[in-house]
């Protein structure tokens, strides 16, 4: 059984006719879950009402804003002002994809990362040497109509309701990283401007039912390249953070979307902000999908720390400038066995 499991290219066709994982998704004893040391996600998460961000109280959710992000670079929200109805249609038309036949979800399957859309699994296959128990549908999403054709025909309702659910998204971004601009007591537009064109993608995650869930990962812990990240997930628990020295277990909230903070904004923050380690874990009993969109610069930016938060006496800069191109080619020519690419880019005063 494993033998055929394993000549197979995705994960969630072969992860129900196994009784044991094939060898080369098991992690070494040392790099394993140890799911039964996780806390319960409890008040370590903040959940940060945006109902107030465009009204009087906006100084008081710019300042939760600056507390989540300084002291755990991740947090929930809630009305958010993404429609439940786009939300629901999201993860009913991204289930439905995975659910297709393997000859349907084929024809997207590519382990080029330079491709703007496709299928695949694990992380980066070329470079993992264990793998990761996670299909996922990788493509870009802004602006939306020089990518759409390329988006999945199928499900039907697929183009149009992704399209919609990215356009709703960015907006949210876009409203965050104003205030994540002021919040660093820069001009509201500040991170905006130095992003370039800007860039979205987004990630399906499809992770299967596992045999042995404490012996692989969805995905191992790392931190994400981007400026900001916004998840989407269903009601099943799988995203784990790494807070004072724990693995902790964010549980969904229905309704709420988690933000984390990327190294893109760690570097304009210069290290005010940082990114944090995460990861997902699998079960046995039921299939998880969760739905990032990714923020970027655009490829031809420059980023590098914010002028106003550097000064001589007390604040050097901790990164040089560099081209985003740079950082990206890093991340994507390593797997995740590094937690993050941005030690490249520490300026030489640090």
């Amino acid at each position: 059984m494993e033998a055929s499991a394993t000549s197979k290219l995705l994960v969630s066709d072969f992860a129900s006719t196994v009784s044991h994982i094939p060898s080369n998704y098991v992690r070494p004893i040392s790099d394993r879950p140890n799911l039964s040391e996780v806390k319960t996600s409890g008040d370590s998460i903040p959940l940060i009402d945006l109902q107030e961000l465009h009204g009087p109280n906006r100084t008081e959710i710019v300042h939760k804003l600056a507390n989540a992000c300084s002291t755990y670079g991740f947090f929930q929200i809630k009305n958010h002002g993404v429609p439940d109805t786009t939300v629901d249609n999201m993860l009913t038309v991204a289930r439905e994809f995975f659910h297709q036949p393997e000859s349907e979800r084929m024809k997207l399957y590519s382990a080029d990362s330079t491709k703007t859309t496709r299928l695949s699994t694990s992380f980066n296959v070329n470079a993992d040497k264990i793998l990761n128990w996670r299909d996922f549908l990788r493509l870009h999403c802004f602006p939306v109509e020089d990518y759409i054709q390329e988006w999945p025909s199928s499900p039907d309702s697929f183009r149009e309701v992704t399209a919609e659910f990215a356009t709703s998204v960015r907006a949210l971004i876009l409203r965050l990283l104003e205030a994540i601009s002021e919040s660093l007591s820069l001009k509201k537009d500040h991170i905006s401007n130095i992003l370039g064109q800007h860039a979205q993608h987004m990630a399906f995650n499809y992770y299967p039912p596992c045999p042995e869930p404490e012996l692989t990962y969805g995905l191992p812990g790392h931190k994400d390249p981007t400026v900001i990240t916004v998840l989407l997930q269903d009601q099943v628990s799988g995203l784990q953070v790494f807070n004072d020295d724990k693995w902790v277990s964010v549980n969904p909230i229905p309704n709420t979307f988690i933000v984390n903070i990327g190294d893109q904004m760690q570097v304009i923050s210069n290290d005010k902000y940082k990114s944090v380690l995460h990861r997902a874990v699998v079960n046995t009993a039921k299939e998880r999908l969760s739905i990032p969109t990714f923020y970027f610069p655009s490829t031809d930016a420059v980023i590098g720390p914010a002028n106003e938060l550097i000064n001589e006496q007390d604040s050097l800069a901790v990164y040089k400038s560099f081209p985003f191109v740079e950082y990206w080619d890093k991340f994507w020519d390593r797997s995740l066995a590094t937690a993050s690419c941005l030690d490249a880019f520490k300026a030489s005063t640090t």
